[in-house]
């Protein structure tokens, strides 16, 4: 499965549902060492951008991706529609649940005139 064939829309334009085969999941949790959380106060007092905590939503992110994808393949699915974030956080820690519909498509049949 290709990035291009996981989506936030319903369906992917040129391709039809052929079969639709439950939702995916992908969650993950992710902290900061003692040390990345010393230099994320020194950032956070300092205001702006916080590299060290902008660090651990984009890797929770990519693993909860990860995690959701693993899962369609399992399954047979060659995309996913409808892709869904939930993020949340507690203290250091960053919580990313990716959902999201597995299905099977096929290339929409082009009409010859």
């Amino acid at each position: 499965m290709k990035d291009s064939m996981i989506t936030t829309a319903p369906e992917l334009a040129g391709y039809k549902i052929e079969t639709s085969l439950g939702t995916v999941t992908g969650t993950t949790v992710r902290s900061t060492s003692r040390m990345s959380e010393w230099t994320a106060m020194r950032q956070s007092l300092a205001g702006g951008d916080n590299s060290v905590y902008t660090q651990v939503c984009l890797n929770a992110y990519r693993e909860s991706v990860l995690k959701m994808y693993t899962e369609a393949v399992k399954l047979g699915a060659n995309a996913i529609v409808s892709v869904r974030y939930k993020v949340s956080g507690i203290n250091s820690l960053a919580e990313v649940l990716s959902y999201g519909t597995a299905v099977i498509v096929k290339p929409k049949s082009k009409n010859k005139f």
